[in-house]
């Protein structure tokens, strides 16, 4: 949004009325689809500033810097954290399964999928956005190069409920995965205790641009997912044994 915007800006810069444009817009109401976009690129292209080749080549770009804007549309957060994150979860790794009580026994809906019929799972995501905006989330939406300040907030965190997280963090771009077995992330220095009151075992992460480069040994690839969590379980285990 911000490289449309400036490239838009300086295009009716361009224009020998631009501030009469620029005062219209200020006016303008907006009902979608029929926005401050719409308006503009319309009169640039019938002053022929902008050539219909131009568009397209704007409108590609646009789409392909805003692969996953839809997903910051997705309304509610339990909706994109369960809905959306698992079940793409699931499709970049078919061989998760979700728990029950006849795969565990003991199964009581504290963590999200097994693999391996052992290896507890649980999902957290988040979509970046400009943490200094008040805009809806696809407004402020923030593109994988941006500067601007974003704090991603992994809530409701139970270490003490399974073996490996799973993080999964949307830009409007691209998305990351981090794996982390848990002890790694109960004993990561982001992490904070007591996000309820009374609420023992649970707590939340905070992840900022600040601070996004210190889990940099747990990001993964995609295709290397499965093998990234059997790795961290591996960790896991290897830390309860060794107390």
């Amino acid at each position: 949004m911000e490289k449309l915007k400036t490239h838009l800006d300086s295009l009716i810069d361009s224009l020998p009325d631009a501030a009469a444009l620029r005062a219209k817009l200020s006016e303008l109401y907006s009902v979608y689809p029929f926005n401050e976009f719409e308006y503009v690129i319309s009169t640039l292209l019938s002053r022929e500033v902008l050539t219909l080749d131009q568009y397209y080549e704007l409108r590609d770009d646009y789409m392909e810097r805003n692969s996953f804007l839809y997903i910051f549309e997705i309304s509610g957060p339990r909706t994109f954290g369960e809905a959306w994150a698992q079940g793409h979860l699931k499709e970049l790794i078919p061989n998760l399964r979700k728990p029950s009580k006849k795969l565990d026994p003991s199964y009581s809906g504290e963590y999200d999928f097994l693999l391996d019929e052992k290896i507890k799972i649980e999902v957290k995501a988040s979509r970046t956005v400009d943490a200094e905006s008040d805009e809806p989330l696809y407004v402020k939406a923030l593109s994988s190069d941006s500067t601007r300040p974003f704090w991603m907030n992994f809530q409701q965190v139970k270490p003490g409920c399974c073996d490996v997280f799973v993080w999964v963090a949307v830009w409007r771009d691209m998305i990351r995965y981090w794996i982390l077995s848990s002890h790694e992330l109960e004993t990561n220095p982001q992490y904070s205790v007591g996000q309820h009151r009374g609420n023992v075992g649970e707590g939340q992460l905070h992840v900022r641009q600040d601070n996004i480069a210190s889990f940099k040994q747990y990001e993964t690839r995609p295709d290397r997912l499965a093998a990234a969590i059997r790795e961290a379980f591996k960790r896991q285990q290897a830390k309860k044994a060794a107390r």
